[in-house]
């Protein structure tokens, strides 16, 4: 179980004996020091329209590491006079919850609140996050809970119901080149050449804690200026966040879904070498890039398909690195395809009438007759052979007895499709003829 804080020492009271990392030491002491958060802790943002009215009520901080979200937990217990407890959901039990809440409660009915910051708060199972709901709604403590995952996923909707979500982003630029700033403030200016420190911001990726920290590093260098290609070969450039089973894996599938849905090469390219950096399964990829040639690009280009297969079976004969590169031909193949999801559609509304219909049997007259009972009964009776009629074409009526003909198929007027739309309608007009 996490450490407790007083309310007026939010870096955690006494200084710390010993060396203390830089990150540690220029962690905010009110909340308008916070960098980069100014819509979720500004005087509009959720965060500072409570602290306005004087009311708290829980959180939960959903956002990326290294962004702010145990500083801003720590600073509101400090800015509202509540106890701060941190807990970690990798690391907590049943018997550490249970006497967090025990204290609470006593503290409660002492007259002092308890702000309990819960990280990684998704880790808890359901009855571990039903745990808080009794102790939230008595008011016995304000629960703000951290997590880098999609809160509609990750979180009960109990939890979530007694809880605001406030969204964190990742660090900008600007943000992360004020940061650099109150970090020189500190140590002293860092021996970049301006492209070097241009890099280094780069390398954090977003997250203020590994600025911080790659500043320490550069700090420790020695004489310079160092410039962009020095600094990269000495220091460790920031793993990009991604996890194959987590929110950065739906996030940037998404995007490169829509990218080639949008006819954008260059940005699903993009979208795909970044899920290839992050350590993706290119077989997924294969699977996923298969999917989108069916559903958005469908009989407007049939060699879309072809092509995605192909791509695949050459990755699996090469591997990676270099069958990977026939995965981003097969990308951009698709980008810039003509696009139609007629055939996706009429096939989800082939679904819809299949479901109303239930067991509506086919009409006899295109039912085989292979016995004399069947015969007798009339199976096959009537059946026109389209072979043997003009054009090939009899125009009978294939839908079940009874039902109304469905017109499911829609073909746009782009690619291959404008082909499909001329035979439908050919076909139509001859059905309508035959019908006459």
């Amino acid at each position: 179980m996490g450490d407790l804080f007083s309310a007026g020492a939010p870096d955690g009271g006494a200084a710390a004996a010993g060396p203390r990392p830089l990150a540690d030491r220029l962690r905010p002491g009110r909340l308008a020091e916070v960098i980069g958060q100014e819509g979720a802790i500004g005087p509009d943002g959720p965060i500072g329209a409570m602290l306005r009215a004087g009311e708290l009520s829980s959180l939960i901080l959903w956002g990326p590491p290294g962004v702010g979200k145990t500083t801003i937990a720590r600073l509101l217990a400090a800015e509202t006079t509540h106890r701060f407890v941190q807990i970690s959901a990798i690391f907590t039990g049943v018997a550490d919850l249970r006497r967090v809440f025990e204290t609470a409660e006593r503290a409660h009915a002492a007259g002092q609140g308890t702000l309990l910051f819960v990280d990684e708060i998704h880790r808890f199972n359901k009855a571990q996050q039903d745990g808080f709901l009794p102790h939230m709604e008595r008011g016995t403590i304000i629960l703000v809970g951290a997590t880098t995952e999609n809160p509609s996923f990750a979180l009960n909707a109990a939890l979530l119901s007694r809880a605001e979500v406030v969204r964190l982003y990742r660090l900008g630029e600007d943000a992360l080149a004020a940061l650099l700033a109150r970090a020189e403030a500190e140590i002293g200016a860092l021996p970049l050449t301006g492209e070097a420190r241009a890099a280094l911001v780069a390398m954090a990726d977003g997250d203020g804690r590994a600025l911080l920290n790659l500043a320490e590093q550069v700090g420790r260098l020695g004489a310079g200026p160092h410039d962009a290609e020095g600094l990269r070969a000495r220091l460790t450039r920031r793993a990009p966040v991604y996890d194959r089973a987590g929110d950065a894996h739906y996030g940037l599938i998404s995007a490169l879904h829509k990218s080639v849905r949008g006819s954008d090469p260059d940005a699903a390219l993009y979208w795909l070498a970044r899920m290839l950096e992050g350590g993706e399964d290119p077989h997924y990829l294969a699977r996923r890039l298969t999917r989108m040639a069916v559903e958005d690009i469908g009989l407007a280009d049939p060699e879309a398909q072809a092509h995605c297969l192909a791509a695949w079976q050459v990755y699996e004969r090469l591997g990676s690195p270099e069958g990977e590169l026939a995965l981003a031909q097969a990308c951009l193949y698709l980008a810039l395809a003509p696009k139609s999801n007629a055939g996706y559609a009429a096939y989800k509304a082939a679904r819809r009438i299949a479901k109303q219909t239930g067991s509506a049997p086919p009409p006899d007259h295109i039912l085989n007759a292979p016995t004399d009972l069947m015969r007798a009964q009339g199976f096959g009776k009537g059946y026109a052979y389209d072979h043997d009629a003009p054009d090939a074409f009899s125009g009978q009526d294939y839908f079940p007895d009874g039902m109304a003909r469905a017109e499911l198929y829609e073909p746009v007027e782009r690619g291959f499709e404008r082909e499909m739309k001329k035979r439908r309608d050919y076909f139509a007009r001859l059905r309508r003829e035959r019908q006459a």
